[in-house]
């Protein structure tokens, strides 16, 4: 019998496996991304619901920054309508982090682009479909917090 090392386990945005949460009420799964963590624990979490939004809901971007400037106050999150659903956001990857301690991981895998979970680049706040250098709220404290987060593959 041999010690194989045992990875970690992974957080991953819960509508990268399958689960309907995103704003639209769909899902995003990746066949590369269950590629990509076969064989680790994977803790599925949504930090848009967990910080008590509704799916489906309006699209929402960040504006005036990225997720580091939103959790330093100096940008928000705000929906295509209008309202500022920063709280949500803030509390959402404050329950991501926590969950994330609790299951002992130390590396998440978000999906891009998202005002939560994008890492690398977010949409530009205007609801134009253009990206901008940037992270998400969670991918911000995620990092803040010692958690590697990386892209998920093929999205």
């Amino acid at each position: 019998m041999t010690d194989e090392p045992v990875a970690p386990p992974v957080l991953v945005s819960a509508c990268l496996r399958g689960v309907p949460c995103r704003f639209d009420g769909r899902d995003k799964a990746v066949r590369g991304v269950d590629e990509a963590l076969a064989g680790r624990e994977v803790v599925a979490f949504c930090p848009e619901q967990a910080g008590g939004l509704g799916t489906p809901r309006a699209a929402a971007e960040l504006v005036g920054g990225d997720g580091y400037d939103v959790l330093d106050g100096r940008a928000r999150v705000v929906d295509v309508n209008g309202v500022d659903v920063t709280e949500a956001f803030v509390a959402g990857a404050r329950r991501a982090l926590a969950a994330a301690r609790r299951a002992g991981c130390a590396e998440a895998v978000l999906m891009p682009r998202s005002p939560s979970c994008g890492r690398g680049e977010v949409y530009d706040g205007e609801f134009r479909g253009v990206l901008v250098p940037g992270d998400g709220v969670t991918a911000a404290l995620l990092e803040r917090n010692g958690i590697a987060v990386r892209r998920a593959p093929g999205v």
